[in-house]
């Protein structure tokens, strides 16, 4: 096998115009027109109208080769397209080869015939699926996101590139993904099944390999799988053909089982599957195997039906976040910056990320970073709040192919924890009035309950209701039978999942608490108080969410000093959630008091979202034996925007990131505060006994201790235990609630895992004074050391270091007066302990508003 890159400088234009402009592929059109500054930046101020065009034309892609010798003395040569964005026709030398209509799939022709002498041309052209989708919607109206372009549902595209209420309208054009000619003789390996059987502490890999072959040599398939210690196991088979086929199989005695992030080791097993013919090889593949098992276990229990992932036989609390696309356009987003991103997500305690369905498959370094950091993945199928045209025959075909491939390509990840059918279609069906309400007024409740569903619910009106009811029997024999089909006979190992939420009964009880996952909107779409988290009882809490803005420093590269207003245009522009801003100021009031200016309200926005989450966390993961894991919506950002993330676009973490770190330890200390009572919980989600000491105190702003007690803290594994319930109703009064709060603390040994402060009233009302923050700043290592102390409570202390995006030990944390937290983070590269000292800025909830 020979192959020879087409990637690489290729020209492009807009189709009827002359000129040729150089292009870079894998790339697109637009960074390609941003390289040469022909359109502004889509991510600044409001410059995505100005290059929304883009999107509505043409495009052609053209390169000249000559084909490698080698590779023309090769039986057959393939030109494989690995990705493209989105449809395309694909000619070489003049000739049509075929089409291309699936940013999901791979495209690849035979084309020997068609190749040759000295320079051959590829041409490409891209029809503007824009267009396409919207012509497709004039004639059969579809609903899906009122924040996107029209017609989405009917391209084969990351769904969330033609727009999302945190997301720009950008639909990008091109070549994504690798491009090449492959030269083959005698046969290819058309698929290879890895699957793993544990038994008796021995695990047993086979390989099940299947052949594509041109002439009738012998043909040997070898199974090499070498262990991370360095030992090898091997086995090999002839294959007759035809079918060419054969499963191959090693046994490995001691195996070193694969964990998700805290719960132990990921190590990694190099498995390479090679074929050759007449003794000469002529195909591999090469993977990264985990061993482990994995089962999505439902059980009846006295709640309804327990949905509680398993691996390796032990319970496993799934703590972490949903993904989306980390770049409007992928194909510039840089492998270190992915790396940054899965890392970040591993230290901050996560386990899993649900791979959301209104996004894409993941390229295989996504993949390949779950694998080695211990991030399980909930795979959706990319189908998202939106119907599709899932009674067309050719639409099926279509998706019969992606997900063969797809399914192919991820089923050996050591990270695939389950398969889903979809992103909320089931409760849209349900819950959003997609089976067509009878009356006008019922419209109107549910667009009152929900704005964001008035286009929706306006393009449903405009269809005949024999057609929804189509469109609804066609979603359930898809989703319920079709799909899931595919995926057993495809992948018998990885559970199937059919929409998310869902109770596993198909349009019944879709968002409930009692069995499966839900999704719970009520505090940011429903407006309701963050206390609310503590009435839900999930099984599995999939989705939840609270906006805030990106950090100033990201907020300062889309917005000029004049527009840093909550709500200017721009600020507004580059916020895509319904009455988003509004509904952050309106929660920020209940919390906190005004801001004295904007870098305040960033701030302020920051806290108040960390806050948020951490309430409905820190509830669930009390209740460990009923709620089996928490995803909330969302880790990361596409663009720099207002939205859920933790993480904004430039990698910079928001408060909520830092508090994930604290609310997602494996030993949590939380207060359940109902003012008077306090109730203070040690949640352990590990597989072993912990003990240690919870040391509390009721104690004024200004550190006075009215009353404190220390004792013996224990928790089982896996498991919760309530320390102690304190009530302090004659201590407690109006007269003293505003300077009083009651500080806990949990140590094991000289080690404090926790601290944590709760007030009888909200934050706004505390008699906060200038609690003279300092640090004593040190230098261990490459490591800076930080001794932050406060005369006086300093709620929320935040931590910088001028010009520099530094990430910390932690941030954001509450420090009670007389306490010292230590805090370290790298020394930038190039800088001195004094830069440090000097570049060093100290900020607490004080500040917001003296």
């Amino acid at each position: 096998m020979l192959l020879q890159t087409l990637s690489g400088p290729w020209q492009f234009r807009q189709t009827q115009t002359e000129a040729w402009l150089a292009a870079q592929v894998p790339g697109g059109v637009h960074t390609d027109l941003l390289a040469l500054e022909r359109i502004p930046d889509p991510f600044v101020g409001d410059n995505e109208k100005k290059v929304m065009w883009v999107a509505e034309q043409d495009w052609e892609y053209h390169k000249t080769f000559i084909v490698d010798a080698g590779l023309l003395a090769e039986e057959k040569v393939f030109l494989v397209c690995d990705g493209l964005d989105t449809l395309a026709e694909v000619r070489l030398n003049g000739q049509l080869l075929g089409q291309a209509e699936n940013l999901f799939r791979r495209y690849e022709w035979e084309i020997k015939a068609q190749l040759q002498p000295g320079e051959n041309e590829l041409h490409l052209v891209f029809p503007s699926t824009v267009r396409y989708c919207a012509q497709r919607q004039a004639e059969r109206p579809l609903m899906s996101v009122d924040q996107a372009l029209t017609g989405g549902p009917y391209a084969r595209k990351a769904p969330c590139q033609f727009g999302w209420d945190w997301g720009p309208m950008l639909p990008p054009v091109g070549i994504w993904r690798d491009i090449r000619l492959e030269g083959r003789s005698a046969a290819r390996l058309d698929d290879v099944h890895l699957r793993q059987f544990h038994t008796g502490g021995k695990v047993t890999v086979t390989a099940a390999v299947t052949t594509e072959v041109w002439n009738a040599a012998s043909l040997t398939a070898e199974l090499r799988l070498t262990a991370p210690d360095g030992a090898t196991f091997t086995a090999s088979a002839a294959l007759v053909a035809p079918p060419g086929a054969a499963t191959l199989q090693v046994e490995i005695a001691s195996p070193q089982l694969w964990w998700p992030n805290g719960y132990g080791e990921q190590p990694l097993y190099a498995v390479e599957v090679s074929l050759a013919a007449g003794g000469q090889p002529c195909d591999s593949r090469a993977y990264k195997l985990g061993l482990r098992t994995i089962k999505l276990v439902q059980q009846d229990d006295q709640w309804g039906k327990s949905f509680t992932f398993f691996v390796n036989g032990k319970p496993i609390f799934a703590k972490g976040a949903n993904w989306i696309p980390a770049d409007s356009f992928l194909t510039r987003f840089p492998d270190e910056s992915l790396e940054k991103l899965i890392a970040d997500a591993a230290a901050a305690h996560q386990n899993m990320l649900r791979v959301w369905g209104g996004g894409l498959y993941e390229e295989e370094r996504f993949y390949d970073l779950c694998d080695r950091y211990g991030l399980l993945i909930w795979q959706d199928f990319i189908f998202a709040c939106a119907i599709y045209p899932l009674d067309e025959a050719d639409f099926i075909e279509n998706l019969r192919q992606e997900v063969i491939e797809n399914v192919r390509r991820l089923r050996h990840r050591a990270s695939l924890a389950l398969w889903c059918g979809n992103n909320e279609m089931e409760q849209g069906w349900e819950g959003w009035g997609w089976s067509r309400p009878d009356y006008e007024d019922d419209l109107k409740a549910l667009v009152k309950k929900a704005p964001f569903l008035k286009d929706m619910l306006w393009a449903m009106n405009r269809t005949p209701l024999a057609d929804w009811r189509e469109l609804r029997d066609a979603y359930d024999k898809f989703f319920h039978a079709t799909l899931p089909e595919w995926v057993a006979q495809l992948d018998p190992d990885t559970d199937y999942w059919p929409s998310s939420p869902s109770s596993n009964t198909p349009f019944t009880n879709v968002n409930g608490q009692e069995m499966g996952d839900a999704h719970y909107w009520d505090v940011w779409h429903g407006r309701k108080p963050f206390t609310a988290y503590r009435g839900v009882y999930p099984r599995f809490m999939s989705e939840f969410g609270f906006q805030a803005l990106p950090t100033l420093d990201t907020v300062k590269f889309y917005a000029e000093e004049a527009d840093r207003n909550m709500t200017s245009y721009i600020m507004e522009h580059h916020q895509r959630g319904n009455h988003g801003n509004g509904l952050i100021v309106a929660q920020m009031t209940e919390t906190f008091r005004m801001p004295k200016d904007f870098a305040a309200l960033v701030y302020l926005s920051l806290v108040l979202q960390a806050e948020g989450i951490r309430y409905g966390v820190e509830h669930w993961r009390r209740h460990i034996e009923r709620v089996s894991g928490i995803l909330y919506w969302q880790l990361n950002d596409c663009w720099p925007v207002a939205s859920w993330a933790s993480i904004d676009y430039f990698g910079r973490w928001k408060a909520l990131h830092y508090a994930a770190r604290r609310f997602f330890a494996p030993i949590m200390l939380s207060i359940l505060d109902e003012p008077p009572q306090m109730g203070l919980y040690v949640t352990n989600d590990t597989h072993t006994d912990w003990q240690g000491t919870l040391r509390w105190s009721l104690e004024t702003l200004s550190g006075e201790v009215l009353a404190s007690g220390e004792e013996a803290a224990a928790a089982g594994a896996y498991s919760v235990a309530a320390i102690h319930n304190l009530d302090f109703a004659d201590r407690i009064s109006d007269s003293n609630k505003r300077e009083v709060v009651l500080v806990a603390e949990l140590w094991q040994g000289e080690t404090r895992l926790g601290l944590s402060v709760a007030g009888f009233i909200p934050p706004k009302h505390l008699s906060l004074v200038d609690p003279a923050l300092s640090a004593e700043v040190q230098l261990d290592g490459d490591q800076l050391v930080f001794d932050v102390t406060a005369q006086s409570l300093a709620h929320f202390v935040e931590l910088k270091l001028a010009g520099i995006d530094g990430v910390f030990s932690d941030n954001y944390f509450s420090l009670p007066a007389g306490r010292t937290i230590r805090i370290t983070c790298p020394l930038p590269v190039g800088w001195s302990l004094a830069q440090a000292r000097d570049a060093l800025q100290l900020y607490s909830l004080y500040n917001s508003f003296a």
